[in-house]
């Protein structure tokens, strides 16, 4: 009976080390590659983890594009063919890095989304001082908002800036009108 138990015993034991062994990411990227011919993407010589974003606006080749984690929004905008026009490309950071399942958007009239034009703030590009000018912030707030984008990447979702200490329900509802992704 006690040899029938240690051989069920090794039998699962090995199986579980079967089961948690690393795949080679060769197969991630094949995947990625596979699901997306309708799409824009990378080669197949992906090495790491691999990030997905929209790329929207004016850019030559709209749609989802496959990066590898860490890239930049000048790979992303790479993919999509490019900026229409210098003024385009002028409107978002070439240099933020990309986080999975964001939406990059591309201006045609070339306003930058960080800055006040139309009066909403971009949560996602503008600077602690563009914080400053919203309703209910100074300057100690304004910066917690700029450290946690730092500390946790691009905001998903306006209802995500709840999440910065300090900030309230009463405090969001006036922010909503005032800030966009």
């Amino acid at each position: 009976m006690l040899i029938a138990i240690a051989s069920l015993a090794f039998v699962i034991a090995g199986w579980i080390w079967w089961q948690g062994r690393a795949q080679p990411i060769v197969q991630v990227a094949d995947r990625v590659q596979a699901s997306s011919s309708a799409s824009n993407s990378v080669d197949t010589a992906i090495s790491g983890p691999v990030v997905v974003v929209h790329v929207v606006g004016a850019v030559r080749k709209p749609g989802l594009v496959h990066l590898v984690a860490g890239s930049r929004v000048s790979d992303a905008l790479k993919l999509a063919g490019g900026a229409t026009s210098s003024k385009a490309e002028g409107s978002v950071n070439l240099a933020r890095v990309l986080i999975d399942g964001e939406q990059v958007l591309v201006s045609a009239s070339g306003v930058v989304a960080g800055n006040t034009s139309g009066g909403k703030i971009s949560l996602n590009s503008g600077s602690a001082q563009q914080f400053e000018d919203l309703p209910g912030v100074g300057p100690v707030l304004a910066q917690r908002i700029v450290d946690y984008r730092t500390e946790h990447g691009s905001f998903r979702s306006i209802d995500q800036l709840d999440e910065v200490s300090g900030i309230g329900s009463a405090l969001m509802g006036q922010l909503r009108a005032h800030v966009q992704m």
